[in-house]
């Protein structure tokens, strides 16, 4: 059977675990070779722990096990000049890098008027800006060879807003509006520019105490009691949170030859969630006072 990313060679963000990591090994078993590349360590003010440097070697080992080669780079995406460097040394290494998958990103909650502004910038720096630096790192590479796919990870909060997270619904609206001006730009070069829109995924960032004191407001919920609250977003059967593997399989339809002619396009994996007539699910009586 053919390998459908035999030949290609994919830069990865956010590679050291969930949907980056997923999204690596996939690749790898369709022959691509992988530029793993993550932060490698905490960062001040996100509460819940980050992929670190051994996550991303244990990347790098998967890749490998799955037949394929691969290169852990410790970049921020915060930092243009990390981003640029990861990717000379992914060039040095294998010679060409055909498609940049800008995935690295994080969650954080907080009601819109109390949030700080460090919280507000830090959540668009990572989640947007780092998309922009990382297609800003690969499009010279790219349009010299006149191809190449960039995926973007969005949200089906790049539709949906919900509540104590306009930072993140601000930074995944703008991730779309950002890969289409990169599709528009980059069109003529042969570069193809879409978005994935996950819904619910069983990751590190949506399994810890942090997000079970979101959703049910008890740090302390085991996760199976937890992911139960999710079958009301999904209008598929059975389905609660997905794997980070249903993001890797849609990521790499847009790296492969069968997407040859797709861009601009968004996808959302979210099991119906975005078709799902709107409820609201916390309405307010006239009865009840302003404070909430």
């Amino acid at each position: 059977m053919t390998q459908r990313l035999q030949g290609k060679v994919a830069l990865v963000t956010g590679a050291a675990r969930g949907m980056g990591r997923a999204a690596a090994i996939k690749f790898a078993q369709e022959g691509a070779r992988v530029i793993a590349c993550d932060l490698g360590e905490q960062i001040p003010g996100i509460p819940y722990a980050n992929g670190n440097s051994a996550d991303l070697e244990e990347t790098v080992a998967l890749v490998r096990e799955a037949g394929s080669d691969a290169i852990a780079q410790v970049a921020d995406v915060r930092d243009q000049d990390q981003l640029d460097a990861a990717v000379t040394s992914g060039i040095d290494a294998f010679g060409q890098i055909d498609v940049a998958v800008a995935n690295a990103g994080i969650v954080h909650y907080g009601d819109v008027w109390s949030l700080t502004e460090d919280e507000w910038n830090l959540t668009l720096d990572i989640n947007t800006n780092g998309v922009w630096r990382t297609a800003k790192a690969v499009a010279p590479h790219m349009i010299e060879r006149l191809t190449g796919s960039i995926i973007v990870t969005s949200s089906i909060n790049g539709h949906v807003a919900m509540k104590r997270m306009a930072h993140y619904v601000t930074s995944k609206h703008a991730v779309l509006g950002l890969m289409k001006s990169l599709a528009f730009e980059l069109g003529p070069y042969n570069i193809r520019v879409n978005a994935i829109l996950p819904g619910a995924i069983h990751t590190p960032m949506t399994d810890n105490s942090y997000q079970g004191e979101y959703t049910t407001g008890n740090p302390d919920t085991k996760w199976d009691d937890r992911v139960e609250g999710l079958r009301p977003l999904n209008l598929l059967r059975g389905r609660t949170a997905l794997p980070a593997s249903a993001i890797a399989d849609a990521m790499c339809f847009f790296a492969s030859e069968e997407a040859a002619h797709v861009t601009g396009v968004e996808l959302p994996v979210d099991a119906g969630h975005l078709i799902l007539p709107g409820v609201n699910l916390d309405p307010v009586r006239e009865t009840e006072g302003a404070a909430r």
